[in-house]
């Protein structure tokens, strides 16, 4: 699977935005608690990741109507589903000077077609050490780990029912899931009726 940088300017990748705000003292809080100092930055990549699909509960799942966006909104609450999840991925990781970028699949909502798509956003990390990205998916729940290889991704589209991974790593969160998440105020009334479907 190949992929494609949106910009050749690795600081791109590194800056904080609003929404990205890595340098909010919540985020500073929660990087101290995982006691990442001594770490390589495969290792740390590896401790966010794991610490994001595992400890930040997916709304959907939890059926939790809180809304989360930014990095340290989704740090303090612990739950958001996978755009927000995202944002705080990438936060931790620029944290720490690791770029990291955003990528997309459309997915089917829940079973058929007829039910509607979503745009579902998983993390690319650059390890400096590889001089490559690598590929991972927070969302939690679904299998997916932290692979050095093929990514290991929570799902696999199925192109003949108009799934689609997007082969492009953005410098920012897709600006339609981030309106999507400050405009809402009732996490599981958006799943299920206001997600974009397509970049």
């Amino acid at each position: 699977m190949v992929f494609h940088a949106q910009s050749d300017t690795q600081s791109d990748y590194l800056r904080a935005t609003e929404i990205i705000n890595f340098e909010h003292p919540i985020i500073q809080q929660l990087i101290d608690s995982l006691q990442i100092d001594t770490k390589s930055d495969v290792e740390k990549a590896r401790i966010f990741y794991e610490f994001v699909r595992d400890e930040v509960s997916h709304s959907w799942d939890e059926q939790q109507t809180i809304v989360t966006v930014s990095a340290s909104d989704v740090a303090e609450k612990r739950t958001g589903i996978c755009y927000a999840k995202a944002n705080l991925l990438a936060a931790l990781l620029r944290h720490e000077g690791i770029p990291s970028g955003f990528c997309y699949q459309r997915l089917m909502l829940f079973d058929t077609p007829e039910q509607g798509y979503y745009l579902h956003a998983f993390n690319a990390i650059f390890l400096e050490k590889y001089a490559r990205w690598i590929f991972v998916d927070a969302r939690g729940n679904v299998f997916a780990d932290f692979s050095m290889d093929e990514p290991s991704l929570a799902f696999t589209p199925n192109e003949s029912l108009g799934e689609k991974t997007y082969k492009t790593i953005f410098t920012d969160p897709n600006e339609r899931s981030i309106q999507t998440l400050q405009q809402a105020t009732n996490a599981l009334e958006m799943y299920t009726s206001a997600l974009p479907d397509e970049l």
